[in-house]
């Protein structure tokens, strides 16, 4: 069954929405919407398969105090300040207590 607002959702987030990308992370991570995250999952990757996207994706770890989020900072603002790039970070703590890190 296709569900339109994920289509939508999948537009919105193509287009640089933040609300939409939010969302649809929502839709990702919940456990109650399997048919609607399958349909948004495989228009992103058919998206991704058809347009190759040009993007760097880089790993920073290190132990407490190593200066890792200083560096993130200051490297995001350089790759936005000097050559106008769209930014992401996808933080893990592996050590959380909370949930694992997952």
């Amino acid at each position: 069954m296709s569900h339109k607002w994920v289509s939508e959702l999948f537009v919105g987030v193509r287009g640089g929405n933040r609300a939409s990308l939010s969302r649809a992370i929502t839709v990702v991570e919940s456990s109650k919407r399997s048919a609607q995250r399958r349909q948004l999952l495989r228009q992103v990757n058919d998206h991704i398969v058809s347009t190759r996207p040009k993007t760097l994706r880089l790993g920073i770890s290190g132990g407490p105090g190593a200066g890792k989020s200083t560096f993130i900072e200051a490297f995001g603002m350089n790759l936005i300040d000097k050559y106008d790039k769209k930014v992401a970070v996808l933080a893990i703590d592996p050590s959380s207590a909370i949930n694992g890190g997952s």
